[in-house]
């Protein structure tokens, strides 16, 4: 909630601005929620449920769905002081009608009832997209996708590229590539990859890097950085943006739940790309980060390299107390031209909503207190400059 009329009145108006939302990890063909555990199924919830005391009994994939959901807001009391707490509970107000002040266990038949009702209807996807204002969502698709039965200018494909760099290694990878290419060879099942993306509308070639990765011309032989720079390469001949997303560290917590295992590792510098940035400078890398600390660093490149953008503010950087600072730092030192603001990463589209919203109060405030205030731009200069981040460069960037 903003407490200032200026911020208010902007983020009014940037709310009118319709989204394209250049990452996310929809499914075309199950893009919104069919009950209450597809909200609270999503990683957050079980993770902050059970960091805060919820055995995982209810979390496996043979319990009810409703014990599971049950379990999860039984626990809620005790992570509602966080900003996934406060998506939920926007998502419960928005879209499901809720109109309590808190979200407590006795809410949760009713919440579960009012899903499965609401949900249920035939165009449920297309109210969600428009109270959303989504124009356009890009996806995250395994590399034999075969992109079919879904609309592919609404749901953009985008090449993920993990398991060719990371696991090819691993006979199951091997076959499903040959099954998808009609060929045993890397090099070209790659090329054909690139052609069938392409030919079905993909935007974007994307990997999750892990802290110690570093590729460079002298490691090209065989192995991750061999296929790392083909994807480059291709990406140079395709005309596709190369996004990065930097410093995970898979695994961490062993006992954790389904994608709650994985941390943010701040071993890990830019200058492990640097030699990847010279070498095409005609691709460009929009790079998403996970601290504030190596924010100022993608600040850094995004402010010397031409071909380096900030993408959005990725998983553990993606709540207000980082997003504020790491915004505030990207509007003061980089070309607005090349900023892309904010992407969804969700798994289900009612998530988009709250947290754009979480990011455009953010954006609103810091425009009217380093913008609008201090008579560096008007407010109509800083809703077209909103518009920017939001997606006008997305559209440019990804051709989109």
């Amino acid at each position: 909630m903003l407490h200032d009329r200026l911020a208010e009145d902007l983020y009014a108006e940037i709310c009118r601005i319709p989204l394209i939302d250049p990452h996310s990890h929809i499914n075309p063909h199950k893009a919104a929620s069919r009950s209450l555990d597809d909200i609270l199924g999503y990683h957050y919830y079980t993770e902050l449920a059970h960091s805060a005391g919820m055995e995982q009994t209810f979390l496996g994939p043979d319990a009810d769905p409703r014990d599971r959901v049950r379990d999860i807001v039984r626990h809620m009391n005790r992570y509602d002081n966080t900003a996934q707490y406060q998506w939920f509970l926007e998502i419960a107000r928005t879209f499901l009608g809720f109109e309590g002040e808190r979200v407590t266990i006795g809410d949760c038949t009713w919440l579960c009832d009012q899903a499965d009702k609401l949900m249920a209807q035939s165009d449920w996807e297309q109210q969600v997209l428009k109270k959303s204002n989504l124009e356009k969502v890009f996806l995250t698709n395994d590399f034999d996708d075969p992109l079919e039965g879904f609309d592919t200018a609404k749901y953009v494909p985008c090449l993920r590229t993990d398991d060719l760099v990371f696991h090819l290694d691993k006979p199951e990878v091997r076959q499903r590539l040959a099954k998808a290419t009609g060929t045993d060879n890397p090099g070209t099942a790659i090329r054909k990859l690139f052609e069938h993306f392409v030919h079905k509308g993909a935007r974007a070639c994307a990997i999750s890097l892990p802290p110690d990765f570093s590729p460079s011309i002298g490691k090209v032989k065989e192995g991750p950085h061999a296929i790392f720079w083909i994807l480059a390469e291709h990406c140079r001949e395709f005309k596709l943006p190369f996004d990065l997303m930097i410093g995970v560290n898979r695994n961490v917590y062993k006992k954790g739940v389904h994608q709650g295992r994985d941390l943010y590792d701040q071993r890990t510098s830019l200058i492990q790309y640097a030699e990847l940035f010279n070498a095409f400078p005609e691709v460009t890398f929009p790079i998403s980060v996970l601290s504030s600390p190596q924010n100022q660093e993608l600040v850094s490149y995004s402010w010397i390299f031409p071909n380096v953008v900030p993408f959005g503010h990725w998983w553990y950087s993606n709540i207000p107390a980082f997003i504020a600072p790491d915004l505030r730092a990207r509007l003061q030192a980089v070309p607005k031209v090349k900023q892309l603001g904010y992407y969804s990463d969700a798994y289900k589209l009612e998530f988009c909503l709250p947290k754009y919203n979480m990011y455009r109060r953010i954006l609103a405030q810091t425009l009217a207190e380093d913008f609008v205030r201090p008579r560096v731009a008007t407010e109509s200069q800083a809703i077209q400059l909103a518009r920017l981040l939001l997606r006008d460069n997305a559209r440019r960037i990804f051709d989109a």
